[in-house]
Protein backbone atom coordinates (compact mmCIF):
# COMPACT_ATOMS: atom_id res chain seq x y z
CA UNK A 1 0.00 0.00 0.00
CA UNK A 2 1.03 3.75 -0.54
CA UNK A 3 0.04 6.24 2.15
CA UNK A 4 -0.02 9.93 1.69
CA UNK A 5 -0.94 13.15 2.60
CA UNK A 6 -2.51 16.10 0.53
CA UNK A 7 -4.19 19.17 -0.16
CA UNK A 8 -7.17 19.11 -1.99
CA UNK A 9 -9.83 21.73 -2.71
CA UNK A 10 -11.78 19.88 0.54
CA UNK A 11 -8.73 20.27 3.27
CA UNK A 12 -6.08 18.28 3.92
CA UNK A 13 -6.38 14.22 4.34
CA UNK A 14 -4.41 11.14 4.40
CA UNK A 15 -5.11 9.20 1.96
CA UNK A 16 -4.25 5.71 -0.21
CA UNK A 17 -2.47 6.20 -3.77
CA UNK A 18 -3.76 3.26 -5.60
CA UNK A 19 -3.16 2.94 -9.61
CA UNK A 20 -0.32 3.09 -12.39
CA UNK A 21 1.49 6.33 -13.10
CA UNK A 22 -0.62 8.82 -14.48
CA UNK A 23 -3.83 6.87 -13.50
CA UNK A 24 -3.47 7.50 -9.74
CA UNK A 25 -6.15 7.83 -7.90
CA UNK A 26 -5.83 9.11 -3.79
CA UNK A 27 -9.13 7.55 -1.29
CA UNK A 28 -9.38 9.26 1.87
CA UNK A 29 -8.36 7.64 4.62
CA UNK A 30 -10.44 8.40 8.02
CA UNK A 31 -9.29 9.72 11.02
CA UNK A 32 -5.15 8.46 10.57
CA UNK A 33 -3.49 5.43 8.53
CA UNK A 34 -2.63 3.77 11.59
CA UNK A 35 -3.69 -0.38 12.02
CA UNK A 36 -6.31 -0.75 9.47
CA UNK A 37 -6.90 1.93 7.52
CA UNK A 38 -10.59 2.80 7.08
CA UNK A 39 -12.06 5.01 4.15
CA UNK A 40 -14.50 7.61 3.79
CA UNK A 41 -15.75 7.22 0.44
CA UNK A 42 -14.12 10.29 -1.36
CA UNK A 43 -11.46 10.40 -3.41
CA UNK A 44 -9.64 12.68 -6.41
CA UNK A 45 -7.40 12.22 -9.34
CA UNK A 46 -3.73 12.33 -7.56
CA UNK A 47 -3.30 15.17 -10.43
CA UNK A 48 -5.98 17.46 -9.17
CA UNK A 49 -4.36 17.35 -5.65
CA UNK A 50 -1.38 18.25 -3.87
CA UNK A 51 1.04 16.07 -2.42
CA UNK A 52 2.46 16.93 0.99
CA UNK A 53 5.04 15.15 3.02
CA UNK A 54 3.38 12.06 3.33
CA UNK A 55 3.48 12.21 7.47
CA UNK A 56 3.46 14.57 10.56
CA UNK A 57 6.31 13.78 12.75
CA UNK A 58 7.07 14.79 15.94
CA UNK A 59 11.21 14.53 15.83
CA UNK A 60 13.17 13.19 12.88
CA UNK A 61 15.86 10.53 14.22
CA UNK A 62 18.57 10.93 11.77
CA UNK A 63 21.72 8.31 11.49
CA UNK A 64 25.10 9.48 10.19
CA UNK A 65 27.83 7.87 9.16
CA UNK A 66 25.60 4.24 8.16
CA UNK A 67 27.83 3.69 4.46
CA UNK A 68 31.74 2.96 4.54
CA UNK A 69 32.51 4.87 1.52
CA UNK A 70 30.47 8.01 2.30
CA UNK A 71 32.59 8.09 5.55
CA UNK A 72 35.83 7.79 3.79
CA UNK A 73 34.80 10.83 1.06
CA UNK A 74 34.12 12.89 4.07
CA UNK A 75 37.73 12.36 5.22
CA UNK A 76 38.06 9.20 7.11
CA UNK A 77 38.97 5.73 7.44
CA UNK A 78 36.63 3.10 5.63
CA UNK A 79 37.43 1.15 9.00
CA UNK A 80 36.08 3.97 11.58
CA UNK A 81 32.57 3.36 11.71
CA UNK A 82 31.77 3.44 14.59
CA UNK A 83 30.41 -0.36 16.15
CA UNK A 84 26.73 1.68 17.29
CA UNK A 85 24.90 4.07 15.52
CA UNK A 86 25.83 7.52 15.77
CA UNK A 87 22.55 9.54 15.54
CA UNK A 88 21.16 13.27 15.21
CA UNK A 89 17.80 14.92 15.41
CA UNK A 90 16.09 17.11 12.78
CA UNK A 91 13.51 19.63 14.07
CA UNK A 92 10.23 18.55 12.52
CA UNK A 93 9.99 22.13 11.04
CA UNK A 94 12.36 21.07 8.41
CA UNK A 95 10.09 19.09 6.97
CA UNK A 96 8.66 19.77 3.46
CA UNK A 97 6.65 17.66 0.86
CA UNK A 98 7.66 16.93 -3.28
CA UNK A 99 8.27 19.90 -5.44
CA UNK A 100 8.51 22.52 -2.20
CA UNK A 101 11.70 24.90 -2.59
CA UNK A 102 14.09 23.86 -0.43
CA UNK A 103 15.58 27.69 0.78
CA UNK A 104 19.49 28.09 0.92
CA UNK A 105 20.33 30.12 3.64
CA UNK A 106 22.62 33.71 2.65
CA UNK A 107 24.76 32.88 5.33
CA UNK A 108 25.06 29.17 4.06
CA UNK A 109 28.09 27.52 1.33
CA UNK A 110 28.11 24.89 0.52
CA UNK A 111 24.65 23.12 1.19
CA UNK A 112 24.89 19.68 -0.09
CA UNK A 113 21.95 16.75 -0.82
CA UNK A 114 22.08 14.05 1.28
CA UNK A 115 19.73 11.26 -0.15
CA UNK A 116 18.68 8.62 1.86
CA UNK A 117 16.09 6.21 2.72
CA UNK A 118 13.57 6.87 5.76
CA UNK A 119 11.46 4.72 7.96
CA UNK A 120 7.93 5.54 9.37
CA UNK A 121 7.29 4.36 13.19
CA UNK A 122 3.53 3.35 13.19
CA UNK A 123 3.14 2.81 17.11
CA UNK A 124 4.98 3.91 20.48
CA UNK A 125 7.56 2.03 21.32
CA UNK A 126 10.61 1.95 23.73
CA UNK A 127 13.58 -0.51 24.44
CA UNK A 128 12.54 -2.64 20.89
CA UNK A 129 15.05 -5.58 19.72
CA UNK A 130 16.35 -5.66 16.32
CA UNK A 131 14.17 -8.67 15.72
CA UNK A 132 10.92 -6.88 16.84
CA UNK A 133 11.70 -3.57 14.67
CA UNK A 134 9.76 -4.58 11.89
CA UNK A 135 6.69 -4.26 13.96
CA UNK A 136 7.05 -0.89 14.73
CA UNK A 137 7.52 0.46 11.05
CA UNK A 138 4.38 1.92 9.20
CA UNK A 139 6.53 1.55 6.12
CA UNK A 140 9.23 3.51 4.24
CA UNK A 141 9.78 6.68 2.26
CA UNK A 142 12.25 9.35 0.84
CA UNK A 143 14.07 11.60 2.56
CA UNK A 144 16.90 14.22 1.28
CA UNK A 145 18.96 15.40 4.49
CA UNK A 146 20.29 18.87 3.52
CA UNK A 147 23.43 20.04 5.11
CA UNK A 148 24.87 23.29 5.26
CA UNK A 149 28.68 21.72 5.32
CA UNK A 150 30.54 24.96 6.13
CA UNK A 151 28.13 25.28 9.34
CA UNK A 152 28.76 21.54 10.47
CA UNK A 153 32.26 22.06 10.09
CA UNK A 154 32.71 25.12 12.06
CA UNK A 155 30.12 24.36 14.75
CA UNK A 156 31.71 21.00 15.71
CA UNK A 157 28.22 19.70 15.64
CA UNK A 158 25.27 19.28 13.56
CA UNK A 159 22.12 21.12 15.07
CA UNK A 160 22.20 23.77 13.09
CA UNK A 161 23.48 22.98 9.99
CA UNK A 162 21.01 20.04 9.43
CA UNK A 163 18.68 21.82 11.07
CA UNK A 164 17.31 25.02 8.57
CA UNK A 165 13.59 24.79 7.52
CA UNK A 166 13.06 22.92 4.53
CA UNK A 167 16.02 21.01 5.01
CA UNK A 168 14.05 17.48 5.57
CA UNK A 169 12.15 17.15 2.24
CA UNK A 170 10.58 13.58 2.47
CA UNK A 171 8.27 11.81 -0.19
CA UNK A 172 6.33 11.50 -2.03
CA UNK A 173 4.65 8.65 0.45
CA UNK A 174 4.95 5.87 2.57
CA UNK A 175 5.12 2.21 0.97
CA UNK A 176 4.39 -0.60 3.43
CA UNK A 177 5.08 -3.72 2.02
CA UNK A 178 8.61 -2.83 0.85
CA UNK A 179 11.65 -4.87 2.41
CA UNK A 180 14.69 -1.98 2.78
CA UNK A 181 17.97 -4.72 3.11
CA UNK A 182 18.74 -4.22 -0.41
CA UNK A 183 17.00 -1.38 -2.45
CA UNK A 184 19.15 1.00 -5.04
CA UNK A 185 19.04 4.45 -3.74
CA UNK A 186 20.24 7.19 -6.70
CA UNK A 187 19.83 10.62 -6.11
CA UNK A 188 20.43 13.53 -9.33
CA UNK A 189 20.43 16.81 -9.07
CA UNK A 190 19.43 18.39 -12.76
CA UNK A 191 18.97 15.01 -14.55
CA UNK A 192 22.95 14.38 -13.79
CA UNK A 193 23.48 10.99 -11.40
CA UNK A 194 25.52 11.97 -8.11
CA UNK A 195 24.60 9.00 -5.82
CA UNK A 196 24.43 5.56 -6.70
CA UNK A 197 24.36 3.09 -3.91
CA UNK A 198 22.69 0.33 -2.44
CA UNK A 199 20.49 -0.13 0.92
CA UNK A 200 22.20 -3.46 1.80
CA UNK A 201 26.02 -1.28 1.91
CA UNK A 202 24.42 0.10 5.27
CA UNK A 203 26.85 -0.35 8.07
CA UNK A 204 23.91 -0.76 10.54
CA UNK A 205 20.55 -2.15 8.97
CA UNK A 206 17.07 -0.38 9.84
CA UNK A 207 16.48 -3.11 13.02
CA UNK A 208 19.47 -2.57 14.34
CA UNK A 209 19.03 1.63 14.07
CA UNK A 210 15.48 0.92 15.77
CA UNK A 211 16.83 -0.77 18.89
CA UNK A 212 19.58 1.58 19.41
CA UNK A 213 17.28 5.01 18.89
CA UNK A 214 14.36 2.99 21.09
CA UNK A 215 16.63 2.61 24.12
CA UNK A 216 17.38 6.44 24.26
CA UNK A 217 14.31 7.69 23.48
CA UNK A 218 9.85 6.97 22.61
CA UNK A 219 9.58 6.79 19.51
CA UNK A 220 5.92 7.87 18.69
CA UNK A 221 3.97 7.12 15.58
CA UNK A 222 4.74 9.31 12.70
CA UNK A 223 8.41 10.21 13.62
CA UNK A 224 10.92 9.60 11.04
CA UNK A 225 14.06 7.49 11.23
CA UNK A 226 16.40 8.94 8.25
CA UNK A 227 18.90 6.07 7.71
CA UNK A 228 22.10 7.77 6.25
CA UNK A 229 23.60 8.62 3.29
CA UNK A 230 25.96 6.73 0.91
CA UNK A 231 29.10 8.23 -0.74
CA UNK A 232 28.39 11.08 -3.67
CA UNK A 233 27.22 13.81 -1.97
CA UNK A 234 27.67 17.18 -3.32
CA UNK A 235 26.75 21.22 -3.34
CA UNK A 236 23.12 22.36 -4.54
CA UNK A 237 22.51 26.24 -5.37
CA UNK A 238 19.78 28.43 -6.54
CA UNK A 239 18.01 27.14 -9.59
CA UNK A 240 18.84 23.18 -8.86
CA UNK A 241 16.62 20.28 -9.10
CA UNK A 242 17.56 17.47 -6.89
CA UNK A 243 15.63 14.07 -7.16
CA UNK A 244 16.58 10.92 -4.58
CA UNK A 245 14.91 7.42 -6.31
CA UNK A 246 14.56 4.95 -3.67
CA UNK A 247 13.57 1.26 -5.47
CA UNK A 248 10.46 0.38 -4.99
CA UNK A 249 8.75 3.44 -3.17
CA UNK A 250 9.52 6.22 -6.18
CA UNK A 251 10.87 9.54 -6.60
CA UNK A 252 11.47 12.92 -4.29
CA UNK A 253 12.01 15.96 -6.33
CA UNK A 254 13.23 19.26 -5.10
CA UNK A 255 13.62 22.25 -6.54
CA UNK A 256 16.17 24.70 -4.92
CA UNK A 257 16.46 28.16 -4.08
CA UNK A 258 18.47 30.83 -2.50
CA UNK A 259 16.43 32.46 0.61
CA UNK A 260 14.61 35.83 -0.84
CA UNK A 261 13.39 34.49 -4.11
CA UNK A 262 10.14 32.67 -4.65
Amino acid sequence: MRLGRIASPDGVAFVSIEGVPGEMTAREIAEHPFGTPTFTGRSWPLADVRLLAPMLASKVVCVGKNYAAHIAEMGGDKGSAAADPVIFLKPNTAIIGPNVPIRLPANASPVHFEGELAAVISRPCKDVTADQAAGSILGYTIANDVTARDQQRSDGQWTRAKGHDTFCPVGPWIVTDVDPADLELRTDVNGEVKQRSRTSSMIHDVGAIVEWISAVMTLLPGDLILTGTPEGVGPIDDGDTVSVTVEGIGTLTNPVVRKGKS
